[in-house]
């Protein structure tokens, strides 16, 4: 059977790497309270207009869903060179729904809306970023600190949505949906309550760079799983 890419590694590397991001931001942040800050007037519509950028790079994303199916693909075709030299493999003929195999092991992976087979977890980065790009122009743009007030339950809110966006894949349909919204929502609220209590473009800059490899874990933890439900099934797959 084809080997899982090293995603797995690659997954338990990330994981590592962000959840150390999530304890060092929190620290960084109470240690520049006692520090000189370092509050330049342009920090806010930089900050702002980075994490515009991300959400917006989120949102263009989903509407290109054919460059998330290629893993799909590389896959497939990897499966089927090997089953084919396996005469004991069934055979099965596979499309894509929601950019995902209509196979059936992947029913935990779609939602459907009006007989419109999605994606889920793209629907709710969708959904996520639409929401998480006014806040963003509220917060840094339009001087509504309200959304900062609370700088601290901010940041622990946004942590625990974070945390919870990486273990989206133990869910199903709607579920998922949820917790990818909640995801971006809470990447936000961390920058946004950091933003708040340390008034430091350098910690900013920071957190908007671990924002992205947050990302990147949630993808590639999203391409373990996937992977790992192709690497345990035993169809031969035709692409339809």
């Amino acid at each position: 059977m084809p080997k899982n890419a090293g995603y797995g590694f690659l997954a338990t590397l990330a994981l590592t790497i962000s959840f150390s991001g999530i304890i060092l931001i929190f620290l960084l942040t109470f240690y520049a309270q006692t520090t000189t800050q370092w509050n330049p007037s342009w920090r806010k519509p930089l900050i702002g207009t980075i994490f515009a950028l991300i959400c917006l790079s989120g949102i263009l994303a989903v509407f290109f869903p054919e460059k998330c199916s290629k893993p799909f693909h590389i896959r497939i075709k990897e499966k089927t060179v090997y089953e084919a030299k396996n005469s004991n493999s069934s055979r099965a003929s596979v499309h894509f729904e929601g950019h995902h195999p209509n196979c059936g092991k992947f029913k935990a992976h779609v939602i459907t809306a009006n007989g419109l087979v999605l994606c889920a977890a793209c629907t709710g980065l969708l959904a996520g970023g639409l929401i998480a790009l006014p806040l963003n122009v509220f917060y840094f743009f339009f001087g509504l600190d309200f959304l900062g007030q609370f700088g601290l339950w901010n940041v622990l809110f946004g942590q625990v949505g974070v945390v919870l966006g990486f273990f989206q894949f133990k869910l199903s349909g709607f579920v998922r949906s949820i917790f990818n919204t909640v995801f971006v929502i809470a990447c936000f609220f961390v920058l946004a309550g950091v933003d708040s209590l340390a008034e430091n473009v350098l910690i900013d800059l920071y957190l908007t760079g671990l924002i992205v490899f947050w990302i990147y874990t949630r993808i590639i933890l999203s391409r373990w799983d996937h992977s790992r439900i192709c690497c345990t099934c035993t169809a031969f797959c035709e692409l339809k």
